[in-house]
């Protein structure tokens, strides 16, 4: 009986090898926006509320809350027996800390900081947060999917200045992060935290039980999609979050591996253009960038010719959710027209200075948006300083304001998650509040009124007419180019089972046989 049991404990202690789609070079879940970074916190770090399938806010770490009948004050109970990775219960005071922190950095949590009177532990399971006015959307805000969340921390680090990263990595989510075993470029390790305190409804999306069933996840930093796809063949490792397209038909020809679509949603690809300085300051010579683009060649660049996998937008809120629109989108809509961008580009004043594009070359997609656009520039008459890069390099310069030529830049790709997209909740792209923008900066007073309206909206019709005024407005003044909705494929190991879709990679009762 001793011989049999070795190769099952062997079995069990097997670690899931899990390829992200990008390097998790930073590991502070409030202080940027980065999809990677947000996806390992999950499993790090848990959230008072989390969105379900269906993007309602359920309760999480919270076990009651109470909201006073003005819509002032709310005052939020935590569960019982919530403890840290370090052995520490969670309290109230935590919470209060990580929300404060929280709050100075997120879009939604800069509107409750705004609204704040104050924001207090009442006891140790207890903390209430007063408002000087009505905030009806508080639990999506706790609750949502776009990074960042509102992941709570313990007090003392929850303290860091949130324009400062934090070095100490404790939480109280499913999985502990092995920091001495991080090594940026090549590896991030998880492994199970048996104190945790799941819930007991079943897992969906960011809500419900959190179960983990390994004992210890490891991501492997793969930047090439070929050798990475050649690891899964093999055996090496067991899910690829982003697995290159053009290989696809392969790996569904090999029996050992499971393909499909990650997120139903999709995703939905953009490129930010620099609103501070030349030539993109001047909204003409962004209107000339729609004027002369093609969605259908930026999709086509990403997925290939499987038109099942994109759909063209006339606008920023993903389709095939309740709130798409293409209220003035007519610019989106029509065949380019590169004559008329031409001539609207030199109107704006261009004067062949060069555009700083930054292209993560480790990153399929923004290497094919890239390609498109260098094209696109070229074909314009414009300048192009392009600038092959990757992903964690362009993660550090977009925040920079600096000019162009002093360490800037002008334009940059990226991708937001479909379910990101789908309402103004946490969506920091559509945002057009300047300085407090997200990178870009634009600056749109008639979509910054129309995102107003959808958060006073009393009834489902006042909210729709308030996301056609945001499309118009943000279609408008071109807070940033979408470049249409795209589907994106997972694949793992036929011995791997309980893998969902969402709009992250989530680890809940995902099993290895």
């Amino acid at each position: 009986m001793t011989g049999l049991a070795a190769p099952a404990l062997a079995q069990a202690a097997r670690p899931l090898r899990f390829v992200p789609h990008a390097d998790l070079a930073n590991f502070d879940p409030i202080w940027g926006t980065q999809y990677v970074v947000r996806n390992a916190g999950m499993l790090v770090w848990d959230t008072l509320y989390g969105v379900d399938s269906a993007m309602r806010p359920q309760r999480q770490m919270v076990e009651a809350e109470e909201v006073s009948a003005d819509g002032l004050t709310w005052t939020f109970r935590l569960r019982p027996g919530l403890r840290f990775h370090d052995g520490e219960p969670v309290l109230a005071k935590d919470a209060v800390a990580s929300l404060a922190r929280w709050s100075a950095r997120d879009g939604m949590g800069l509107m409750i900081r705004a609204l704040q009177q104050e924001l207090v532990a009442v006891d140790d399971r207890t903390f209430r947060w007063v408002l000087k006015q009505p905030y009806p959307k508080m639990l999506l805000a706790l609750g949502k999917n776009n990074a960042p969340c509102a992941f709570v921390m313990p007090e003392r680090i929850a303290r860091t200045d949130p324009f400062q990263q934090i070095t100490e990595y404790v939480g109280s989510g499913p999985m502990r992060f092995l920091r001495d075993e991080w090594l940026p470029g090549a590896r991030a390790v998880f492994q199970r935290f048996d104190g945790y305190v799941s819930r007991d409804e079943p897992a969906s999306w960011l809500a419900g039980g959190k179960r983990v069933a390994v004992e210890r996840v490891e991501w492997v930093i793969i930047p090439d999609a070929a050798t990475a796809a050649g690891a899964l063949q093999s055996g090496e490792v067991d899910w690829l979050e982003t697995p290159l397209a053009d290989l696809i038909p392969v790996m569904r020809r090999n029996r050992n591996i499971a393909v499909d679509i990650a997120d139903p949603l999709g995703n939905v690809g953009a490129f930010r253009m620099n609103h501070l300085h030349p030539p993109f300051n001047d909204v003409r010579a962004r209107r000339a960038v729609l004027m002369a683009m093609s969605q259908e060649d930026y999709m086509r660049a990403i997925v290939g010719s499987d038109d099942s996998l994109w759909k063209p937008m006339a606008g920023f809120f993903a389709p095939g959710t309740p709130h798409y629109s293409e209220a003035g989108g007519e610019i989106l809509k029509r065949r380019p027209d590169l004559d008329a961008a031409k001539r609207l580009l030199e109107q704006s004043g261009y004067a062949g200075q060069p555009v700083t594009c930054m292209v993560s070359q480790d990153l399929a997609p923004h290497k094919a948006m890239g390609d498109v656009t260098a094209d696109l520039l070229k074909r314009l008459g414009m300048s192009l300083d392009f600038v092959a890069t990757d992903w964690g390099t362009v993660v550090g310069r977009r925040a920079q304001r600096t000019p162009p030529g002093q360490g800037g830049w002008n334009m940059f790709h990226t991708w937001h998650s479909g379910a990101d997209c789908a309402s103004p909740v946490g969506y920091s792209a559509i945002r057009g509040n300047g300085e407090k923008a997200w990178f870009g900066w634009p600056e749109s007073p008639a979509t910054e009124a129309g995102i107003a309206e959808w958060y006073a909206a009393a009834t489902p019709a006042a909210e729709q007419a308030a996301i056609d005024r945001i499309n118009a407005a943000a279609v408008e003044d071109v807070v940033f180019a979408p470049l249409g909705q795209f589907m994106a494929y997972q694949a793992w190991r036929s011995n791997v089972s309980g893998i969902t879709k969402g709009p992250a990679p989530l680890f809940w009762d995902v099993k290895k046989g």
